[in-house]
């Protein structure tokens, strides 16, 4: 009876696992169907670009090798002259795409085709097509390609807004050449701000991306695409777990300015900001960290006209709050260019609201900032760790500088190097006063005992804020 026991008992749990293994398979999603519809849809991308390579002809051997015995071979091995040694090579990219109307338009990354002599898009029916290119835009880095054709096979566009992290995706492309890989993983994070791309809110997956993967679709589990792959991080040019795709969402809005118009309009504020860190948020008297805090407003920007100021923090922009510096630029940019929007920053510890008309944003090269010419006294301070001298002519010109400032010329161990401040920073304010110079920042100095208070530094031309704990007397 005994030995009947242990064996119905070892029976139960044997069919017990016989039926949950099937059950934690279902579990899995099957990206089988959606490969099957949408994977027609998605392109392979090569470019080429005749570039002429010159190569070193008889009359470039030195005289001192004619005495060599060898000078006979190499002179017929070079007879020929530069008709010889002289050709046009095409240098090939690789990458993807995929068809978002059956008459021909094609979407993949700026990166992949910026320079091409010629495009070739090529199907899975292993038809190919020479591409005309509509437009790019190098910001998002998208690029909107036509190829000459009817009833192609086309992607599901979806939303991406309502991704969720944690969410399946699948990612179809031609990693190092290898056409049609299908590659599945999930989000890591959304709103990723990347140094180089502060326009686009990056959407971080899992999902094995390598080289050739660019401008291919990420999808959902409804098989509609939510992203385009565009970058990996990598220190060995291979995929390491981090994976960047561009919104489709702002995918959508590139690709309709640049079917309508052929380029791309941004709105534009004309500050640059950083993030709020616990002791900054302490300096400005906040609660917590949140928003977007200004380190330098652009003369005859919309931020200006609208009297933003150098130390307010933006913490809600068009009825979305800020909760970091990376959520602004991609709201700001998104925003219609002549449209007045509402603005609530933290100015002294109290909300203010702002009206602001946007702007277009100008190219890099159109904003500028105009610079004078001073001199003058120097000081130091026990109490801090550092010395201080005014800017002269050309400090002011090379960090690009109006008017006020000091320069730190040196920094002992205290508070200031512990707040961050480096020598050749150039100190522009202190608790919310702008400094006009070394005396101005020491009368300001002898105010303050016991507390923590904010500091805008210019350190190599960009503004940064840190905050500073001032001992007491």
């Amino acid at each position: 009876m005994k030995h009947n026991l242990s064996t119905s008992f070892n029976l139960f749990w044997l069919m017990a696992g016989l039926l949950s293994a099937p059950l934690s398979a279902q579990q899995l999603p099957d990206f089988t169907l959606m490969v099957e519809e949408y994977g027609p849809a998605v392109v392979n991308i090569s470019t080429t670009a005749k570039k002429v390579e010159k190569k070193d002809t008889y009359r470039d051997i030195p005289k001192s090798f004619e005495d060599n015995p060898l000078h006979d071979f190499f002179r017929h091995f070079f007879e020929d002259g530069n008709e010889l040694f002289e050709e046009e090579r095409p240098s090939t990219s690789l990458g993807s795409g995929f068809i978002i109307s059956n008459d021909g338009y094609v979407v993949s990354n700026n990166h992949v085709i910026d320079e091409a002599g010629e495009i070739i898009v090529r199907l899975t029916d292993r038809r190919e097509f020479i591409a005309e290119l509509v437009g790019t835009d190098k910001r998002s880095d998208i690029a909107l390609l036509k190829v000459n054709a009817t009833n192609l096979p086309t992607v599901k566009l979806g939303s991406s807004r309502g991704l969720k992290v944690g969410e399946w995706v699948l990612a179809i492309g031609s990693p190092f050449g290898f056409e049609h890989s299908v590659t599945a993983g999930i989000v890591s994070a959304k709103g990723r701000s990347l140094p180089s791309d502060t326009y686009v809110p990056f959407i971080q997956t899992d999902v094995a991306i390598n080289p050739g993967n660019s401008g291919g679709p990420l999808f959902n589990l409804e098989g509609e695409v939510v992203g385009v792959n565009s970058q990996i991080y990598s220190r060995t040019g291979g995929f390491m777990g981090l994976s960047f795709a561009i919104p489709v969402d702002v995918m959508k809005n590139v690709v309709e300015q640049l079917k309508t118009t052929g380029k791309v309009s941004r709105g534009w504020l004309g500050v640059l900001i950083q993030d709020v860190t616990y002791e900054l948020a302490q300096s400005f008297g906040m609660k917590k960290p949140q928003g977007a805090l200004i380190a330098k407003v652009l003369p005859e920007s919309p931020a200006a006209k609208a009297k933003l100021k150098v130390g307010d923090i933006i913490i809600n922009f068009n009825g979305r709050n800020i909760e970091r510096s990376a959520d602004l630029p991609p709201l700001v940019g998104s925003t219609q260019v002549g449209s007045s929007i509402k603005t609530t920053v933290i100015r002294q510890g109290e909300k203010v609201t702002i009206s602001i008309n946007i702007d277009e944003l100008p190219s890099d090269d159109d904003i500028q900032l105009a610079t004078i010419r001073r001199g003058g006294e120097s000081a130091s301070s026990s109490r801090l760790g550092l010395s201080i001298i005014d800017l002269s002519d050309e400090k002011r010109e090379h960090f690009d500088i109006n008017e006020g400032g000091v320069l730190v010329r040196n920094v002992d161990e205290g508070p200031a190097r512990n707040a961050g401040i480096s020598k050749g920073d150039v100190i522009m304010m202190i608790d919310n006063i702008d400094i006009k110079n070394v005396s101005h920042f020491t009368e300001i100095l002898n105010r303050l005992s016991g507390v923590t208070v904010p500091v805008l530094v210019n350190r190599r031309g960009s503004p940064r804020f840190l905050a500073l704990k001032v001992p007491k007397k």
